[in-house]
């Protein structure tokens, strides 16, 4: 298949090395992976906070990036952005009255899965290690994101393939279901709020005695990894992408470093 990948804000800002994984995962299965040049936001953080006027513009430029017949389907390695793209774009062009958007918003939607999605669903993997050669000898907890969990009903799939890595021990987490605090804009209008919540998911995960946490929304990691800081904790967080890219021939440390060829990049 031609893939195209849906890198996020926060992903290409923050951690273009979970990208980087998530193009590694598909080539090892021997697809082709494509990067539409313009895209940019997906405008979740204008709808979330009720801007829908001035998120049809975002809106209209992820659907002119992505509304081409180039690629096969649609995948970014972001449960949240996955259900603006799916859920959010249509309702912002249905707000603005625009009918030709919200046709067009709909078929792009149509064809963009969430990472797990893609390779669980359509691409057929179960088995990390057998059918991607993941390993990674770390015990791991694991925390779902809210918009993977109850906009795209994600389940447990970034769970099984993490379950399914050769060498890694998973642990329960207490509360798992329960929000981190973050919620874009969330965390700055409601900050004590936000810290609050942070700092019981981080107690939470250092209970498990894990060495990280990890999850399926870079901007989850990234509010968790402060709190689990802020507690003086030496627990990291780490995309599931980089942890199903990890081999045994090149693996992945817990700071997310790829040792290869005697060297870390």
């Amino acid at each position: 298949m031609k893939i195209a990948l849906f890198a996020t804000c926060i992903v290409d800002a923050m951690y273009p090395r979970t990208a980087r994984a998530t193009v590694s995962l598909l080539e090892r299965l021997g697809h082709e992976v494509v990067f539409p040049s313009g895209q940019a936001c997906c405008g979740q953080m204008h709808v979330n906070s009720g801007y829908f006027k001035e998120a049809r513009a975002v809106v209209a430029n992820h659907v002119e990036a992505f509304d081409t017949d180039d690629y096969d389907v649609a995948v970014a390695p972001s449960g949240s952005c996955v259900a603006s793209v799916k859920h959010q774009h249509e309702l912002v062009a249905r707000r603005c009255g625009d009918a030709a958007l919200e046709a067009r918003a709909a078929a792009v939607g149509a064809r963009t899965y969430e990472l797990s999605q893609l390779l669980t669903d359509v691409l057929g993997i179960t088995n990390a290690a057998e059918q991607l050669g993941s390993y990674f000898p770390h015990k791991v907890t694991y925390h779902p994101s809210c918009h993977g969990m109850r906009l795209l009903r994600l389940e447990d799939r970034q769970l099984n393939l993490l379950a399914s890595v050769g060498g890694i021990e998973m642990v329960e987490l207490p509360q798992a279901d329960q929000c981190c605090g973050f919620g874009g804009t969330f965390s700055m209008k409601n900050a004590d709020v936000s810290a609050a919540m942070n700092a019981d998911k981080a107690a939470n995960i250092c209970g498990t005695g894990a060495q990280l946490c990890s999850g399926g929304d870079a901007s989850c990691l990234l509010h968790i990894g402060g709190g689990l800081s802020r507690q003086g904790s030496e627990v990291g967080t780490l995309h599931f992408a980089e942890i199903l890219a990890s081999t045994l021939e090149n693996p992945v440390s817990v700071t997310g470093e790829i040792t290869l060829a005697g060297s870390k990049r």
